[in-house]
């Protein structure tokens, strides 16, 4: 199944990261519940709607850009197991290069 987002949405997924052991300055390796639970607010642009472009016609983000976002935007969804957020284009920041 895929997703489209309509009008000025873009769909987005959590990058992926290996998360190793996590230590302190002082070698204390910190154990899975030490960890913050927080998600990150950079994620990879897997869809985007119609009406991203500007006027000029050249959009400023494209599927498999890696963006920031507003930490308390958008709507997460789950499809085939796999977590996404529909986020308006008003809630992306930054693109990281």
């Amino acid at each position: 199944m895929s997703i489209k987002p309509l009008d000025n949405r873009v769909v987005v997924q959590y990058v992926k990261k290996d998360e190793g052991e996590e230590k302190t300055k002082g070698g204390i390796v910190l154990p899975d519940t030490a960890k913050k639970d927080e998600k990150p607010q950079q994620a990879e642009i897997v869809a985007v709607g119609k009406n991203i472009a500007p006027e000029d016609g050249e959009a400023e983000i494209a599927v498999g850009d890696t963006v920031i976002f507003d930490k308390y935007a958008g709507t997460k969804v789950e499809i085939d197991s796999e977590e996404y957020i529909i986020l308006s284009i008003d809630d992306v920041l930054a693109v990281i290069e």
